[in-house]
């Protein structure tokens, strides 16, 4: 049996709209991978998802991913997986990217490593298509990389990993409410006005140079969202005070993480980051009864990894 973790991610990053993300050091979900008598793939177990998840292997992003890797291979030797959530479902951490990812990395694990890195993505987004109807670059490949990334496009993928500047940290808030995907995005709708555009892409490419430079004055100032998050921010209580409370306990920004309803800041130290998650979550507590977890770590150098089942 081969256990691999894959951790959570921050999608977005704020200006990077379904083209930036980085890894969480933690939370993360662990898939065990173990060979089968028969062909093909199936899950033999899920557990922390209080039996919302399909079993049906087709349709889970775990099984999907890893049927498409096995595909590719055109091997015949079965797997079955059992999974383990660490990450809460439309968290807007990426929980199914995070199991993709982890499926097809055991999963390689147990055949040999006959596949290349390149190949474990295209099979983990397109996983997660299957599970859930749309491929989010940004959240599977920190993932399975690790640090920062800049998905330039995801068909056929075209990505750029990026410098992770010392001592980088992130608290992320996580409110116990869920946000659908589908239903944020339509939020945002078709259209971009001009001003608005041109705003993102300056921002884009002032957090890409800070990375480079590690110029945190000039990421902070880069960690503006305005396009989707002034048309999602309403989908969850208390945003902007939650917001507010982070930056003015020395953190660089804030912003929803991927669609939500998860609230991230980013912070020059684990020490400030820790400062700015606690002020989060009392923020969100007069705000709103919901409730919310918290997570303070350091920006995950590291990706899909080996561990012990």
């Amino acid at each position: 049996m081969i256990a691999v973790y894959a951790p959570g991610s921050v999608s977005n990053v704020a200006c990077g709209f379904d083209i930036m993300g980085f890894a969480l050091e933690e939370p993360g979900d662990v898939v065990v991978a173990a060979p089968q008598d028969q062909p093909g793939v199936s899950i033999a177990a899920i557990h922390g998802d209080d039996g919302r998840l399909t079993t049906e292997t087709r349709k889970n992003t775990a099984s999907a991913a890893v049927l498409a890797l096995v595909n590719r291979l055109e091997t015949t030797r079965g797997i079955s997986l059992t999974i383990h959530k660490g990450l809460p479902l439309a968290s807007g951490i990426g929980s199914s990217g995070a199991s993709a990812v982890a499926a097809v990395v055991a999963a390689n694990e147990l055949l040999g490593r006959p596949a290349p890195m390149s190949m474990l993505l295209e099979c983990a987004m397109a996983g997660e298509q299957a599970g859930c109807g749309a491929v989010h670059p940004d959240n599977v490949t920190p993932s399975l990389y690790g640090g920062f990334i800049l998905a330039r496009s995801a068909q056929p993928p075209d990505i750029v990993r990026l410098p992770v500047p010392a001592g980088l940290a992130c608290a992320v808030l996580h409110p116990k409410m869920e946000v659908e995907t589908g239903a944020a995005r339509k939020l945002i709708g078709d259209h971009v006005a001009l001003k608005d555009a041109t705003r993102q892409w300056a921002n884009v490419g002032g957090l890409v140079a800070a990375l480079y430079t590690s110029d945190l004055a000039l990421l902070s100032r880069s960690l503006v969202d305005s396009i989707a998050e002034p048309r999602r921010a309403s989908l969850v209580p208390g945003f902007a005070e939650v917001k507010a409370a982070a930056i003015a306990a020395g953190a660089l920004g804030a912003s929803l993480s991927g669609s939500g309803p998860s609230i991230f800041a980013l912070a020059p130290s684990l020490e400030i980051a820790q400062a700015a998650g606690d002020a989060m979550q009392a923020a969100f507590a007069r705000a709103s009864n919901a409730g919310a977890d918290l997570w303070v770590c350091p920006v995950g150098r590291q990706g899909a990894r080996v561990v012990r089942p």
